[in-house]
C-alpha cells in the first residue's frame, strides 16, 4: 500500500501548527479575499510564516485562490499568484479555468490543484483538467465509490486525487451555492457564506383544492431545517479508501476551533496508520469514539457507500455530541506545573482530557488545583475573560507545548 497523504485544514498559523502536531502531511489555507473563506483568520503575514514552518518540518501547504472570478479580480490574482510561487507554496487550488490560466504563467513552480467547486465527477474531467496543467484533482463530494473507482482506474497515471473525508457539507453541487447571496447578501462563492442552508425555515404547503390554505411541513418551535445536511464522516471506510490508491484526503474546516481540528486530525492520523500497520486489527469505533467528542450535525457517509442514501439531512437542525468543550492549549511547563492558555471557564473538579499526538486514547485527568498565573495564588475557578487568559495546574504526565486540552461538561 503506497502512503496517503492527510490533509488538514488551517484557518491560521496556529492552527497550522497544531494540525501538523497532531499529525497532518499538508494543509490548506486560504488568501485573505481569494479564497472561499474570507472570513478565515489568515492574514497576509500567516502565508510566509505557516509554508516557512512546514517546510522546515518536511511538510506541505496548499493555497485556495478558488473563487469564481469576475474579470476585475484578475489583476488581484495575478499579483497572489506571483507571490505564493515566491513564497514557496507548494500548490494553488483553484475552480476557475481563467485561474488555471493565470496560476500557469504567474506561478510557474507551483502545482496546481483543481477545487472541488470544479464539479469534476468523471475521468473525462480528470483527462480535460490535466492536459490544462492540473497535478492534482479534488473530487466532487456527490460520487460514490464504484465511481472513484472508475475515475482511478482510467484517470492518468501521473494525476493524484484527492477526496473529502470529513467535515461540512454544503447543500449545493460541490459547494457551489447561491442560497446564500440571494438570501442575506453575502456570497458564498467569495468566501462570505451565511450558511442559509442551516437557518431554521418556515416551510408551508398550499392544498390544491384549498388556495391560500397554507400548511406547515415538519416543523417544531424552531422551525424546519430542510437543507441542513449532516457532517460528512469516512473514517469507518479508511481500509476502502486506502486500498482504492487516492493520493490524499482531506479534512474540511478552516473556520473550525484549534480543538476541532487537533482532535479530527488525531483520529484520522491513527485510523490511517493503524490500518496501514495491520489491517485485520482495524476497528473504527476507537476514532468514532473520539470525533463524537466535537460538536457535529451528526455524522453520514452522504453518497459514498450508496447513491440512494437518505441519512443525509438534520431535520431538527440539532448540534450533536456537545459533551465536550475545548478547555486550552499547553503554553509551556513551569516546574511540574503547566501553563494554560484557556478557551473556556475551568474549575477545580472539571474532568480534562488531553488530546496526545500519535495516540488514540486521550488522557483523563480532574484538576485538583489551580493557581493565578500572575499572582501565583490559588483559585477555584478561571473564566475566559480577556484574550489569551492563563492559568496554570498540574497534569499528571508529560506535556509538549501546543498540546490541547478539552474540558467535560
Amino acid at each position: 500500500m503506497k502512503k496517503i497523504e492527510l490533509l488538514a485544514p488551517a484557518g491560521s498559523f496556529e492552527k497550522a501548527k497544531v494540525a501538523f502536531m497532531y499529525g497532518a502531511d499538508a494543509v490548506y489555507c486560504g488568501t485573505p479575499t481569494l479564497s472561499l473563506r474570507s472570513r478565515s483568520e489568515i492574514q497576509d503575514n500567516d502565508l510566509e510564516k505557516i509554508i516557512n514552518y512546514a517546510h522546515s518540518i518536511g511538510k506541505r501547504v496548499h493555497v485556495a485562490i478558488n473563487i469564481f472570478a469576475w474579470d476585475e479580480t484578475y489583476e488581484e490574482i495575478k499579483k497572489q499568484a506571483a507571490e505564493l510561487d515566491r513564497l514557496g507554496a507548494d500548490a494553488i487550488i483553484v475552480a476557475d479555468g481563467g485561474v488555471v490560466d493565470i496560476v500557469r504563467e504567474y506561478a510557474p513552480n507551483t502545482e496546481i490543484h483543481i477545487s472541488t467547486q470544479a464539479n469534476t465527477v468523471s475521468y473525462h474531467t480528470c483527462n480535460f483538467w490535466k492536459r490544462n496543467g492540473a497535478k492534482r484533482i479534488i473530487l466532487g463530494r456527490e460520487l460514490n465509490k464504484e465511481q472513484i473507482k472508475n475515475i482511478m482506474k482510467n484517470k492518468p497515471e501521473d494525476l493524484d486525487i484527492e477526496m473529502f473525508v470529513h467535515g461540512a457539507i454544503c447543500f449545493a453541487y460541490s459547494g457551489r451555492c447561491f442560497l446564500s447571496e440571494f438570501l442575506a447578501a453575502r456570497n458564498g462563492n467569495l468566501g462570505d457564506c451565511a450558511q442559509s442552508c442551516r437557518w431554521a425555515y418556515n416551510v408551508y404547503v398550499e392544498e390544491k383544492n384549498k388556495p391560500g390554505n397554507l400548511m406547515p411541513v415538519e416543523t417544531d418551535e424552531k422551525g424546519t431545517y430542510i437543507f441542513s445536511s449532516k457532517d460528512l464522516c469516512l473514517i469507518r471506510e479508511i481500509p476502502e479508501i486506502i486500498e482504492m490508491g487516492l493520493d490524499s484526503l482531506k479534512i474540511e474546516g478552516r473556520l473550525k476551533t484549534e480543538y476541532y481540528v487537533a482532535t479530527v486530525v488525531n483520529a484520522y492520523r491513527n485510523a490511517i496508520d493503524d490500518y496501514m500497520k495491520d489491517p485485520d486489527a482495524f476497528n473504527p469505533e476507537k476514532y468514532i469514539k473520539e470525533l463524537e467528542k466535537t460538536k457535529t450535525r451528526g455524522l453520514t457517509t452522504f453518497y459514498f457507500n450508496d447513491r440512494e442514501n437518505k441519512d443525509i439531512q438534520d431535520y431538527a437542525g440539532h448540534q450533536y455530541n456537545a459533551d465536550y468543550e475545548f478547555g486550552g492549549k499547553v503554553i509551556k511547563t513551569i516546574d511540574d506545573k503547566v501553563l494554560i492558555e484557556i478557551r473556556n471557564k475551568l474549575s477545580v473538579g472539571d474532568i480534562l482530557e488531553i488530546i496526545i499526538p500519535n495516540k488514540i486514547e486521550p488522557l483523563e485527568f480532574k484538576i485538583e488545583n489551580l493557581w493565578d498565573a500572575e499572582t501565583l495564588e490559588k483559585i477555584t475557578t478561571v473564566n475566559p475573560g480577556k484574550q489569551e487568559q492563563k492559568v496554570i495546574l498540574k497534569i499528571p504526565t508529560k506535556v509538549e507545548n501546543g498540546w490541547i486540552i478539552r474540558r467535560k461538561k
